[in-house]
């Protein structure tokens, strides 16, 4: 393989490649921006509902606390006050254990244990002190207790007098359990969300590559073949969609170049053929010049002269048409008026012709001022050509329309047949009437491209009472150079 289809091979590679890690991209940026979401969501989400069931909790168990003391407090109640034999299920353990379903433990004198809790709960020595204590409502909190590895809190409350305490405790390691259930849950619905997301965004971002893809094989298509009559994929309503016009557009703008440019190749040529051949012959009678009578000799010479002349502005006038409008001459603002006198008077010293200007407003537009003058230019001498007797002078008229300005150059010659209306501005293009005349047939081409240069059009119609009117209108080039807002 050659290093340059090695190189084109590698390119290929690369770009069939590049839609892949765009779609990749894309999903994976859905998936992150959907973890992200869904990691904060469910933290803040289970942390709000521990916080909520853990302080639910220990609020009911303090209240169940805090009513204990005060019952005790109020009440000189004895141990057996807090027996489970109450048969009545009204008395001052069943309102400790209806609210949150505490365990309740009664405790006599030095601790001993009168009615064991179920399950039975720990009697260290703090608890002992308490039953031993005079006040009554004296208590000793435990958060953390082990019962069977289950997690309590628990609290002893003396009934005071020495009479003994009163054990509660509240187990929360199942509610732990349910969180942790819950914590589990909500992280296996985080993932199930984050692939769900990933799947969604990988099918999304297939969607929205889909005619990126669409585009990039039809731009390789281009690359590879040259060819600039690929359908392009212009589907859509979006940046895509908008994409796909304009690359539709550049193609449409290309291909129109290829073609204007092949046919000014081709017309340049058959045009340079004519020329060229008649120098060539007269060149070779050159070496037979001496042989020549003198009025042989002077039409050889001068038709040479005439030849290389008509070659010569055949060859600018290409130069000018190829350039069209790849001419870098910066956009001014432009007085036609001024620019239109300028030309009358070059016209007047080449031709000895009579050419007046009339201008009616401001003529001022923005646009590129050699342009304007050499299709102005090619006018003019286009009528001096044509009224070769020279019996009235050529007008130049410039007027302020409503659209922008209108250039005109009347003439008093053999006017327009109707079927060279239309023709007239094409390249190369001569009237039957014109073909014995010199001249390149580009001079009212130029006149097109300058006037489509500056957003305008040309045209040419009989002028009453005998000539022809040919002109063009234009509205501007764009902004002047240096001007402000």
């Amino acid at each position: 393989m050659s290093p340059s289809a090695a190189g084109h091979a590698s390119a290929s590679a690369r770009h069939r490649r590049t839609p892949q890690s765009l779609r990749a991209k894309l999903a994976v940026s859905f998936a992150a921006v959907a973890a992200g979401v869904t990691a904060l969501v469910g933290f803040l989400s289970y942390d709000a509902a521990a916080r909520l069931v853990r302080v639910d909790q220990q609020a009911v168990f303090g209240e169940v606390v805090h009513d204990l003391r005060q019952q005790v407090g109020r009440q000189r109640l004895a141990p057996g006050d807090f027996t489970s034999g109450d048969p009545d299920h009204d008395g001052p353990r069943d309102d400790l254990t209806r609210p949150a379903g505490t365990v309740v433990q009664v405790l006599g004198p030095r601790g001993a244990v009168l009615d064991r809790g179920n399950p039975a709960l720990p009697v260290d020595t703090a608890a002992r002190r308490t039953a031993d204590a005079t006040a009554a409502g004296t208590v000793v909190e435990d958060d953390d207790v082990e019962i069977h590895d289950d997690a309590y809190r628990m609290a002893t409350v003396a009934l005071g007098g020495g009479r003994g305490a009163v054990q509660v405790a509240q187990e929360f390691s199942d509610t732990e359990d349910l969180l942790r259930e819950l914590q589990k849950r909500t992280v296996l619905f985080a993932g199930a969300v984050v692939v769900a997301a990933g799947l969604f965004g990988w099918w999304l971002a297939r969607r929205i590559t889909s005619r990126l893809v669409r585009l990039a094989e039809t731009a390789e298509v281009v690359a590879s073949t040259g060819r600039l009559d690929v359908a392009v994929p212009v589907a859509g309503g979006d940046e895509v969609g908008s994409l796909g016009r304009s690359f539709d557009r550049m193609l449409g703008r290309l291909a129109r170049s290829v073609e204007d440019q092949r046919r000014l190749v081709q017309d340049a040529g058959h045009e340079l053929r004519t020329p060229l051949t008649s120098l060539r012959t007269n060149i070779s009678l050159l070496r037979r010049i001496e042989e020549l009578p003198p009025a042989a000799r002077e039409e050889l010479v001068a038709d040479l002269a005439e030849e290389s002349r008509e070659l010569t502005d055949l060859v600018n006038e290409l130069v000018d048409l190829a350039a069209g409008k790849e001419d870098d001459e910066p956009v001014v603002e432009v007085a036609l008026a001024e620019t239109a006198e300028d030309v009358a008077a070059l016209a007047r010293r080449r031709t000895g012709r009579t050419v007046t200007v009339r201008a009616e407003g401001d003529t001022a537009i923005a646009g590129r001022p050699a342009q304007l003058q050499r299709a102005l230019t090619n006018l003019v001498e286009n009528a001096a050509k044509f009224d070769a007797a020279g019996t009235a002078p050529i007008e130049i008229a410039v007027t302020r329309t409503s659209g922008g300005v209108r250039v005109e150059v009347l003439d008093r010659g053999p006017g327009l047949d109707e079927g060279d209306m239309d023709r007239v501005f094409d390249r190369f293009y001569r009237a039957p009437a014109a073909r014995s005349l010199p001249g390149s047939g580009l001079g009212l081409s130029i006149v097109r491209e300058v006037a489509a240069g500056h957003d305008g059009v040309p045209f040419a119609a009989r002028r009453a009472g005998g000539g022809a009117v040919i002109g063009f209108t234009v509205k501007g080039a764009g902004r002047p150079a240096g001007c402000g807002d």
